[in-house]
């Protein structure tokens, strides 16, 4: 990986989908998680301040890493340069889709019958 690419990553919390950018994605050491470290955010040089980088940025400030559940995370995909993080409303109303574990129970049986 070229140290100038970066990652978009979208995922839904509370009925919301965050779209952020971070220069590290990886399935960390929790199972059922994604690591992402070093968040990027827009540069304060600008005059013009967008509210809804600024309530993400609020959200995530002194971060270092987070985890995603790996049931919430919809896309990642690498970039050359990041765009504008924000907060989008889910539409389609307000039912949620149950979360589903990783794996069956039961293990390795239930696949084989």
């Amino acid at each position: 990986m070229a140290a100038s690419h970066i990652f978009k990553i979208l995922f839904v919390n509370q009925g919301k989908v965050y779209e952020i950018y971070a220069r590290k994605v990886g399935h960390g050491s929790l199972f059922g998680f994604i690591e992402v470290e070093e968040l990027v955010f827009g540069s304060r040089t600008t005059v013009v301040v967008d509210p809804t980088e600024e309530k993400i940025k609020a959200e995530f400030d002194d971060v270092k890493r987070t985890y995603l559940p790996l049931h919430s995370v919809l896309r990642i995909d690498e970039v050359k340069k990041h765009g504008v993080s924000k907060i989008v409303a889910l539409e389609g109303g307000n039912v949620a889709q149950f979360p589903s574990p990783v794996y069956p129970p039961g293990g390795d049986s239930n696949l084989r019958k």
